[in-house]
């Protein structure tokens, strides 16, 4: 198995994560144009995690996403359903509870987090709506959440250069710096497929989620959708 296809089976989706784990961090820098950091940054300002907060990172991969909640002095869980992901965070973050665990079915009890977030992972989930609820449900009530996901830019001109990208360009980078280039040609065709921005935000309400919002990053390559339980 190379690659996932758009069904989003998810023995198809951890396997094809499993084998560019060695080298996910690197090509994510690549393909995205030095803008994955940034990223990083405003999640982790967005999710503002505390000292003694249990932070939940799922889709956390090999839990690069997960160092800036613990260097805040939070208590936080990176959890993936890609074994070999965790396996590579592992070796990088051995002092990290690296867990293994669906998104449709978390391996955690109810009302266990302050906050609970997902980067670039959503879109990779069978059953996003499943995702969504139980994302609420493992979130202390006060708690939020903070999805980053790829999105559609909101400039027509820029949305159309855009896809050119994802479609012409994005697979030949890949090809060069990736250890499983035909990965992200399903990357590609994933994002073109994504909700957009309102659609998404009606989709965590509909999981319960309250005080909805969200913020364009990169002209809206990328949007960081927040809400909260009552």
């Amino acid at each position: 198995m190379t690659r996932a296809s758009l069904d989003k089976q998810p023995h198809e989706v951890a396997e094809m994560f499993d084998g560019v784990a060695e080298k996910y961090d690197v090509t994510n820098d690549v393909l995205s144009l030095g803008q994955a950091r940034l990223w990083r940054k405003e999640v982790a300002r967005a999710v503002d995690a505390r000292p003694a907060q249990k932070i939940l990172d799922l889709a956390a991969g090999t839990a690069t996403s997960s160092l800036p909640f613990a260097q805040a002095g939070a208590y936080v869980v990176p959890c993936d359903f890609s074994l070999g992901m965790l396996q590579v965070g592992k070796k990088r973050n051995p002092h990290l509870p690296l867990t293994a665990g669906d998104a449709t079915k978390l391996p955690f009890q109810d009302n266990v987090f302050d906050a609970v977030t997902i980067s670039f992972g959503l879109r990779n989930v069978q059953e996003t709506d499943q995702a969504l609820r139980e994302l609420y449900r493992v979130t202390k009530p006060g708690g939020r959440v903070v999805i980053c996901e790829f999105s559609q830019p909101t400039w027509t001109p820029f949305r159309t250069v855009y896809t050119e990208y994802l479609m012409r360009a994005l697979p030949p980078v890949a090809r060069a710096v990736s250890s499983n280039p035909d990965a992200y040609v399903y990357l590609a065709e994933s994002i073109r497929e994504w909700p957009d921005q309102p659609a998404l935000a009606k989709r965590l309400q509909g999981a319960g989620w309250d005080k909805v919002a969200w913020r364009n990053l990169t002209g809206g390559v990328v949007a960081l959708h927040r809400g909260f339980k009552a």
